[in-house]
């Protein structure tokens, strides 16, 4: 009766003792889920919008400075307009469903007048705002320390989501950590990283 209880609990123990790994290895960040309650994926367009209304619309491309090129993120100025559609590429292209608190690549789908691709990278600080700027011209995959810029997470922000700027496709190099807002400069609304209230924003499916 001894040997039977013992090699019951050995039996058990070993099932237990290897399924922990399997768990642990097969619990992953929680999907971003667009309007309609589905799953973003990557590849796909969608529209980034606000979710508080009557404070401009989704987001498109637009010439801020004396340069035409490249065009920077901004915000629509109605909120009817829905911008213009993007795609999402997760660190792991292998991956078809976007996660938050993961590493993706930002995409505006289609042409533009600019040669730049219409990756989202970080730009560089601008001393005369105090910002540093969301703009395009970023390179697409290859993670690692030489496009440190060019990635940003969905994170959950109450049970809406919110965009951040921390990317951890390079273990040893200093990143900054921030939310992305809305800046307001000569008439424009300017994605910028801010310490203030970040731009709660909602998926739609284009």
């Amino acid at each position: 009766m001894k040997t039977t209880q013992l090699f019951l609990s050995f039996f058990l123990f070993t099932i237990f003792a290897n399924r922990s790994p399997l768990s642990a290895a097969a619990e992953e960040p929680a999907p971003v889920l667009d309007t309609d309650r589905n799953l973003v994926r990557a590849g796909v367009d969608y529209y980034i919008l606000p979710v508080i209304r009557g404070r401009g619309g989704g987001l498109t491309l637009a010439s801020t400075g004396n340069e035409t090129c490249p065009l920077d993120v901004v915000q629509e100025q109605l909120e009817v307009r829905n911008g213009l559609p993007l795609t999402f590429r997760p660190v792991n292209p292998k991956k078809g469903v976007v996660r938050v608190s993961t590493d993706q690549n930002i995409k505006f789908s289609g042409a533009t007048i600019c040669v730049q691709s219409t990756v989202w990278k970080l730009d560089n600080y601008d001393a005369s705002t105090g910002k540093y700027f969301i703009t395009t011209g970023g390179v697409e995959g290859k993670p690692g320390r030489e496009t440190i810029s060019n990635w940003f997470k969905i994170e959950t922000y109450g049970d809406d989501y919110k965009l951040v700027f921390c990317p951890t496709v390079c273990n040893y190099c200093k990143v900054i950590c921030k939310d992305v807002g809305i800046f307001m400069q000569d008439g424009k609304r300017r994605l910028a990283l801010t310490e203030d209230a970040p731009f709660r924003v909602m998926l739609k499916k284009a």
